[in-house]
């Protein structure tokens, strides 16, 4: 590349046209994630190391590290001895140093006499002479100005097809750049007050720190941008929805507020009523109700959500109430429908199995108004469905779906929203994934509800239990066995335990007397739906599933749970698992059959036999996975955090968060020439999804 198109190079310039990349490396680099010069500057060493500045050959001291820069004066490969070695006599102005590398055969075409050569390791005194056995080396030239910079600074993540040391000599030379191309996002009172350094010095000292103190202001710095951006991004999301669009106003009065809840046939909890009275103050308002119901496996979110239907549909207006599954979203419908039983409000359920005649008819039903509520699965997002006035969405479990789909539902109008998840999600995740909402919580279950053992059961105990259950089922409870594959054979793999396999075991072996039926995921719909009534009304005994049964099930005379393999579920999983027993009065089991070696495996199940309390489960779960698996950004909608970590810089995402919603409170265009340059940064960032482009 020229002097005049090097010159022209951005943040924005393809990674290709970097020097020593190219079309080829540039694919590699694609597979890093790596795009441009920007993505370039923002893929972060994974660890760092610091070389001594190089010094004289007289100044070795015998057992300390150092580096020194010499003239190669001779080379010589030894290939007869019993540990082959390469040689070569390296010297500077003041005397000379014998450099080894054993098997170094490797090194015989690339060291020539007359070359300038950079080693750094440990001298030593070898038969009265100094020298230094295995250094790191770099071959110099006219180019490298300071090549003490190649020994210090970041290791990268790396790949087959591209080195560590390839990736640094790339980046490098981009840092005489970092002033061109990097300018700062925060007035000079900011960083003073926050104590952050500059954002040049910080991309500079990230990939070279002169010094560990550098390097931490450096990593200090980059990690609260990231947060930052990603919050005040959740902050101008959060403004839009409630400036820019209006929900029809839902009121409630004493008189309504008494009618629903007479359709429920007990006391609602405090948690419960806390919960409705800022549904309730949220869906008085033009405002769009933006509200997350956090609760743990059967707390009671439904009977919530419901009444948050009833205040929509006695407002005059429809409700759509989204599940991920056909089995979750039946469930809503049969538990409204207990409690909606010679109601005037028109309900519906929506599945993708219902076509033809009869679709379309209930669409245009729903078209018209005359449907109140509609319970179904994604399918209500396909574009046929129209709603005639949509007052209300409830999404649940929100992390199945994700911040695109939510906006789905907002396409033509603009609904109060709210969300629910029985994945109690830790508090720094509810800043990050779900940062733009409204959270209620509801942290008790209502009384009446049974105790659960959880135990840890090895093979040689797994006897006992089948006999322990056997009894169980003898006085007519129920059980569910849940698998983590359908079938053993689809991937070749006998060791893992399989549903198919182990039903036939089940009803034929160990269970003969007692109806046992399986149910999985490939199943038809109208079956799938057959045996979980027949589950339901206690026609069968035993269920062997796969997790087509993960949530929302609700039959209380199940009191059993057995977990096979229960080492290869994830700690969440196993909770929700957890939470289709102790549905009713009766005492429940939970049985988590494993045998495992593996320390992650063994913290779970450890940590589910020591607490049912789904928040704590959700924090320890988030120490043990990490943030990145609790929720991708593409379903949350925001850029990956490349550098912080919301588990290890929760106080640092605090402080972002703070500044974030306070700047978007008091100039939520970002029109003030201060915050010019992190509007930009926006941009590039979120693309025109929080609708800054059309500013000047």
């Amino acid at each position: 590349m020229d002097a005049g198109a090097k010159n022209k190079q951005d943040l924005n310039t393809p990674v290709q046209y970097v020097k020593g990349v190219g079309p080829s490396r540039a694919q590699t680099f694609a597979q890093l994630g790596v795009q441009t010069v920007g993505d370039l500057l923002e893929y972060y060493p994974r660890d760092w190391v610091f070389a001594p500045t190089p010094v004289k050959i007289a100044q070795l001291q015998p057992n300390e590290t150092v580096s020194v820069i010499g003239l190669v004066e001779s080379t010589d490969y030894q290939s007869y001895r019993r540990t082959p070695l390469f040689e070569a006599m390296v010297s500077d102005d003041t005397g000379t140093c014998r450099i080894v590398w054993f098997h170094g055969g490797y090194l015989r075409n690339q060291f020539q006499p007359g070359q300038v050569l950079m080693v750094s390791g440990k001298a030593t005194i070898y038969k009265h002479q100094l020298q230094m056995t295995n250094p790191k080396f770099m071959v110099l030239d006219e180019s490298h100005t300071r090549p003490d910079l190649y020994f210090s600074g970041g290791v990268y993540p790396a790949s087959a097809r591209l080195g560590s040391g390839q990736i640094k000599r790339i980046i490098v030379p981009l840092l005489d750049r970092v002033d061109d191309w990097v300018g700062e996002l925060y007035e000079k009172d900011i960083l003073k007050k926050l104590h952050l350094i500059g954002r040049q010095d910080a991309f500079r000292w990230i990939h070279m720190p002169p010094d560990e103190d550098k390097l931490a202001k450096a990593k200090r710095r980059l990690k609260y941008d990231e947060l930052f951006l990603m919050q005040l991004g959740l902050a101008l999301r959060r403004y839009r929805v409630q400036r820019f669009s209006a929900a029809i106003p839902c009121a409630c009065s004493d008189e309504m507020d008494s009618r629903i809840r007479k359709r429920f046939p007990f006391l609602l909890t405090e948690d419960q009523n806390d919960c409705i009275a800022e549904i309730v103050r949220d869906m008085g308002r033009t405002e769009p109700m933006n509200r997350l119901l956090q609760g743990d496996v059967g707390s009671g979110k439904t009977v919530v959500a419901l009444y948050a239907a009833l205040l929509a549909v006695g407002n005059g207006t429809q409700a759509a109430i989204m599940a991920p599954t056909e089995i979750l979203a039946s469930q809503h419908f049969i538990s409204m429908e207990r409690y909606l039983k010679n109601s005037q409000v028109k309900r519906v359920l929506i599945t993708g199995g219902l076509t033809g005649k009869k679709r379309r008819e209930l669409l245009e039903q729903i078209r018209q108004g005359d449907i109140d509520i509609v319970v179904g699965t994604v399918a209500l997002l396909q574009k046929d469905i129209e709603f005639r006035k949509l007052g209300l969405a409830v999404i649940d479990e929100q992390h199945k779906f994700g911040v695109h789909q939510r906006a789905e539902l907002r396409k033509e109008s603009t609904p109060h929203c709210l969300v629910m998840t029985a994945t109690p999600i830790p508090r720094t995740l509810a800043m990050t994934a779900f940062g733009d909402l409204d959270v209620s919580i509801i942290k008790h279950a209502p009384p009446g509800r049974g105790a659960i053992v959880t135990r840890w059961v090895d093979r040689c105990h797994q006897q006992q239990a089948y006999d322990f259950i056997r009894e169980r089922l003898k006085v007519k409870k129920q059980a569910y066995f849940v698998y983590p594959r359908i079938s053993s054979v689809e991937e070749g793999d006998n060791e893992i335990k399989a549903a198919t396999n182990d039903w036939k075991k089940l009803s034929q072996k160990v269970f003969p007397e007692f109806n046992v039926a399986l149910l999985h995921g490939q199943m038809p719909s109208t079956e799938k739906q057959q045996i979980m009534t027949d589950f339901r009304k206690g026609r069968i005994d035993a269920l062997v599933s796969t997790v087509v049964i993960e949530v929302g099930v609700d039959v209380p005379n199940a009191t059993i749970m057995v977990i096979e393999g229960a080492d290869r579920f994830g700690l969440a999983q196993l909770h929700q698992l957890r939470g289709r027993i102790g549905r009713g009065e009766s005492k429940s089991y939970c049985l988590l059959f494993a045998e495992t070696e593996n320390d992650a495996a063994r913290a779970r199940l450890d940590v589910m036999t020591r607490t049912t309390d789904g928040f704590e489960i959700a924090e320890q779960d988030l120490r043990i996975r990490g943030p990145g698996e609790f929720f991708s950004a593409r379903q949350h909608g925001l850029p990956d955090l490349k550098i912080a970590n919301i588990i290890d810089d929760y106080q640092l995402l605090v402080m972002a968060r703070k500044q974030a919603f306070e700047m978007a409170s008091a100039d939520p265009m970002l029109t003030r020439e201060a915050h010019r340059p992190i509007r930009q940064t926006l941009l590039a960032r979120f693309g025109d999804s929080l609708g800054l482009a059309d500013i000047a």
